[in-house]
């Protein structure tokens, strides 16, 4: 039956300092009947996928968003519409969970799944996500990684670095601020990386072109920091539009990705080098190791300098050898020539 009322459905608390999340698939269309405990949809984090649960046996009424929508906790996802009996035979099993629901700011007519078994409460296991979301896992399936490293002199970042704490004290541009100024520099003059991976593999390259930054989150947790349209933006927006959008991102925003090029770095652990993955849309991660001193050549004779390697993981479907080679040498290049920016200085296009 469909007499009764509408319930919403409404995206619950998915964890601590998560507040949004992308729609990932819509599993109910309207007309289907739904039991109490059937799955309606399934939203996405960076790290996990949360399948979400009716609380309510009914019918399904209307959908308010459409997969690839980013949602927000509390945020109406559609209705179910329940019968009289239905719903009168559920409230009691029903009632305990919605207020508790409701009292976190979530739906009446939503849950998260899944819920923990009364064996696994009572047992001293913990269920834990996995590290890399099922969705995650299947995108990776489909790349065909290659790696490819090299070392940058870290002399210009330094230099610029301590001429901005002179200037400007903690309001200074980060080393990692610069870095991706160089990097997206570099994805102007190479439009291999300015190149997108559609769920149906299809391949799409824009002229404007976001930039992700990894952000580490507590409990081993990550997060990527997305930089819209960040070729567009002159020296002074982009330092700050990256601060902010770091910072938002490790108090628990979620932005879509359709970045080309992600960042990573672990140079706060000490981490010199690894071989970070790649996961589509995206065709390259770029991963910054911790600055260190080497033997550099010069000439014909060798010299100590400080560098930082610069380690390119990138999309074998897209991008050949070559090309990632020419595109992480421009990164090297636009490392080392680095100059703080005139306040007024356009994007370079």
């Amino acid at each position: 039956t469909t007499r009764g009322r509408a319930q919403s459905i409404t995206v619950p608390i998915m964890g601590e300092g998560i507040r949004a999340a992308r729609v990932v698939t819509l599993l109910k269309t309207p007309g289907d009947h739904i039991e109490l405990d059937d799955p309606l949809c399934e939203v996405e984090t960076d790290k996990a996928v949360y399948p979400i649960e009716s609380s309510f046996a009914g019918v399904m009424g209307e959908w308010k968003i459409k997969v690839g929508d980013m949602v927000e906790i509390g945020q109406d996802l559609g209705t179910i519409l329940t019968g009289e009996v239905s719903t009168a035979d559920q409230l009691p099993a029903a009632a305990e969970e919605s207020l508790e629901q409701t009292s976190n700011g979530a739906g009446a007519a939503a849950r998260l799944a899944p819920r923990m078994s009364a064996a696994q409460k009572d047992s001293d296991e913990h269920v834990r996500e996995p590290a890399l979301s099922p969705t995650i896992t299947r995108k990776l399936s489909r790349v065909v990684p290659a790696n490819l490293q090299i070392d940058a002199r870290w002399g210009a970042i330094r230099k610029a670095r301590e001429a901005g704490k002179k200037k400007e004290g903690k309001k200074a541009p980060s080393p990692s601020a610069m870095i991706a100024w160089a990097v997206v520099r570099s994805m102007e003059k190479h439009p291999g990386f300015r190149r997108l991976v559609l769920e149906d593999d299809r391949i799409v390259e824009s002229e404007d072109f976001d930039l992700g930054i990894a952000v580490a989150l507590g409990g081993d947790r990550l997060a990527t920091a997305v930089v819209a349209k960040a070729n567009t933006k002159s020296w002074a927006e982009f330092v700050k539009v990256y601060g902010e959008t770091v910072e938002q991102t490790r108090t628990g925003r979620v932005d879509a990705m359709n970045a080309p090029v992600v960042i990573s770095s672990l140079g706060a652990f000490g981490v010199r080098a690894g071989a970070p993955i790649v996961v589509p849309p995206s065709v390259a991660t770029l991963f910054v190791g911790a600055a260190h001193t080497e033997v550099m050549a010069n000439g014909k004779k060798n010299e100590t300098a400080e560098v930082v390697t610069l380690s390119l993981t990138f999309d074998h479907r897209v991008i050949n050898g070559a090309g990632a080679a020419n595109f992480v040498h421009e990164i090297k290049e636009q490392i080392e020539g680095f100059k703080i920016q005139p306040v007024k200085a356009a994007a370079g296009r």
